[in-house]
């Protein structure tokens, strides 16, 4: 059972030491498709909902290079609506996943391979260096197994060249960061982890107890696994707030360290995740939400 804080929703972290972030974000993942094998949405709308994130505040987006299809990609959005970049925007990405022939990113990069991905999203972003890269790893499973040093050593070297500022992991286990710990500095990780979904506590502490931010990915379920839990309808009631906006009060409470970034192509649902950082929750709803029994999800 986690023990939450009651810490200001808007502070910033310092994501890497030196890179200042509201911790309220931006995923990019649904601007283009909703999901990975959906048709694509209006370009228009997803440029709309990116303008209206950096307006309410927002000062981290999440993408990656394999978000869309069939002409329509988020990073090509995110630098249409968004470039000239305004100087506090922190910019991460991912790298590792290949879509294979259904369209699933399910195929993994090999070391050589990461360079061409960094350089393909520095191009499609407009960028001369990348504020954050994770190496994605585990295709579409969860998280354990495959060791990663030499995979991150490719992208430590890109660091070393200028072409990445820091470098985080994702779908991680506990093993895989302490040998990634041994590769270079950390600055994220990011895992699933929800209200619903608390398998990462002691890897979350682990972040917490180094300075590492964590970034949950699905954070109010992705779509997946329905904000159900009757511990979480019972505080969202008593709060008159949605539970994907407890949720993520929740979530904020958990660690100073956790960074959110709800991901949506609504301008609706952008405007109440933002919301959900003027939620305060008290100590009886802390008390309330208790760890639900968890279950799977496919992959980020």
């Amino acid at each position: 059972m986690i023990e939450p804080t009651t810490p200001a929703a808007f502070d910033d972290f310092q994501l890497g030491g030196d890179l200042p972030v509201h911790r309220i974000g931006f995923g990019a993942m649904r601007l283009a498709q909703g999901t990975f094998q959906g048709p694509v949405r209006d370009p228009d709308t997803g440029m709309a909902v990116l303008r209206r994130a950096v307006e309410l505040g927002v000062n981290h987006i999440d993408t990656a290079g394999f978000y869309g299809a069939h002409g329509v990609h988020a990073n090509d959005l995110i630098r249409k609506a968004l470039a000239p970049y305004q100087e506090d925007l922190v910019i991460a990405t991912k790298v590792g996943p290949l879509r294979d022939d259904n369209g699933m990113p399910s195929l993994e990069a090999t070391p050589d391979q990461l360079r061409a991905l960094v350089e393909a999203d520095l191009r499609t972003l407009g960028l001369q260096h990348l504020d954050l890269v994770y190496l994605r790893v585990g295709g579409m499973t969860g998280p354990g197994g495959a060791p990663l040093t030499e995979r991150l050593g490719a992208l430590a070297d890109l660091r070393t060249e200028g072409l990445i500022r820091h470098l985080g992991i994702s779908n991680v286990d506990t093993a895989q960061f302490e040998e990634a710990s041994t590769v270079a500095p950390l600055a994220a990780v990011q895992n699933h982890f929800h209200v619903q979904h608390q398998t990462d506590t002691a890897l979350l502490a682990r972040c917490t107890e180094q300075h590492i931010a964590f970034v949950p990915f699905f954070p109010i379920g992705g779509g997946f696994q329905p904000l159900d839990a009757p511990s979480l309808l019972k505080v969202a009631s008593r709060l008159e707030a949605t539970p994907a906006q407890v949720a993520q009060a929740w979530l904020l409470s958990v660690s100073p360290n956790i960074l959110l970034i709800p991901g949506t192509g609504s301008l609706e649902h952008l405007e109440e995740n933002v919301a959900a950082g003027a939620l305060r929750l008290s100590p009886e709803d802390l008390a309330d939400l208790t760890a639900p029994a968890d279950s799977a999800s496919p992959g980020h």
